[in-house]
């Protein structure tokens, strides 16, 4: 991978961005894209966007979702303890015993979860899984007010774990749901302004916020921009390591390429291309298939409006929504090659249709 790159998705990845919080990933993101864009843009929420070859058609979306998973502060007892809610899919048992960063409007304020040591509950019998309302926050401070000089109800937190390699192209982190994602349709833009002349779809290349509470920016964006076609880009479940049923999830990979997905919201003309375009250009494809949603942006952008011919391309991630989120890194190159090209080859002014 191109070092620019790399360090782009370094920084991208650690710069805390909790849904409904994303300013700072979204500075992040705009500062990287304007160098190879028209114009940039955001909205009243902070959706933000990257036009190339404006006016031209038919108009093509990029998405991906630049907020994370977190927690917020949502109680804090007599002894300073801090107690919190969800914000998104956290899952407290994994959550014990993580250093935190709480953000506040005065800088972030360091914490851990607490976690009982097994010598003190021996006696209590088998330990359940906690409850998000179980976790509790240490800051290191005495009492309620020495808390609250520090940190106030609603301010997120998020874990503290940040990028690694693990081992050659095999990347750790927690959060690469979704900046992968912002990445991409950061490098698809990227690729493209060198070849604007041959470009004849316009392109919008958007961050879009708070789908891990509801797909609530992707709703919002879409219906602004009222593209003619939308590739959305997320992570999947790599399954491919013990306890994970293929029976169950299917087959997917790390490091056999992005996965497409069939069905459901999926456009079944802008997958076939997209296949049509991997074939072409040598890009390895899995696949996966859905019975009803997807769980992703994709499935409120196809129906937005009259309904905007949609088609998701996913990362294979293995841990998600974990602090420990492993990827591989030429699987995650795949995905902007492909989106270039997929956008290469529309003719002006062509729109996807099912023909009966």
């Amino acid at each position: 991978m191109r070092k620019e790159s790399l360090d782009f998705l370094q920084k991208l990845v650690n710069t805390p961005s909790p849904s409904g919080q994303e300013r700072r990933g979204q500075r992040v993101w705009l500062d990287y894209v304007k160098s190879y864009a028209d114009e940039t843009f955001s909205d009243a929420y902070g959706n933000c966007v990257a036009v190339l070859n404006k006016g031209g058609s038919p108009r093509l979306m990029l998405a991906a979702h630049a907020d994370e998973i977190a927690m917020s502060v949502n109680y804090i007892d007599d002894n300073g303890f801090v107690y919190v809610r969800k914000v998104g899919g956290v899952d407290p048992a994994i959550t014990r015993a993580q250093r935190v960063t709480i953000h506040t409007r005065q800088g972030p304020v360091k914490g851990v979860v607490g976690n009982v040591a097994p010598h003190l509950t021996k006696n209590d019998g088998e330990r359940k899984p906690p409850k998000i309302e179980d976790l509790f926050i240490d800051i290191g401070v005495k009492n309620r007010k020495e808390a609250e000089a520090l940190i106030r109800i609603g301010d997120p937190i998020t874990l503290v774990d940040e990028f690694d390699i693990l081992r050659g192209d095999i990347a750790v982190a927690r959060a690469f749901d979704n900046r992968i994602g912002t990445w991409a349709v950061a490098e698809t833009l990227r690729l493209l302004a060198t070849e604007k002349r041959q470009l004849k779809a316009e392109i919008c290349a958007v961050s879009n916020i708070m789908e891990e509470v509801g797909l609530f920016g992707a709703r919002q964006i879409a219906y602004s921009l009222k593209p003619d076609a939308a590739l959305v880009v997320d992570v999947t479940h790599a399954t491919d390591y013990p306890t994970v049923s293929k029976q169950q999830h299917g087959d997917i990979k790390l490091g056999a390429g992005p996965a497409l997905t069939h069905g459901g919201c999926n456009h079944a003309v802008m997958v076939e291309r997209l296949e049509e375009v991997a074939k072409k250009h040598k890009i390895p494809l899995q696949h996966e298939a859905i019975s009803a949603t997807s769980g992703t942006d994709t499935d409120v952008i196809f129906w937005t409006r009259g309904g905007i011919p949609s088609a998701l391309i996913s990362l294979p991630n293995r841990y998600m929504h974990s602090p420990v989120e492993v990827i591989h890194l030429k699987d995650l190159q795949y995905i902007p090659e492909l989106m270039a090209a997929f956008a290469l080859s529309l003719k002006a002014g062509e729109q996807f249709k099912i023909q009966i």
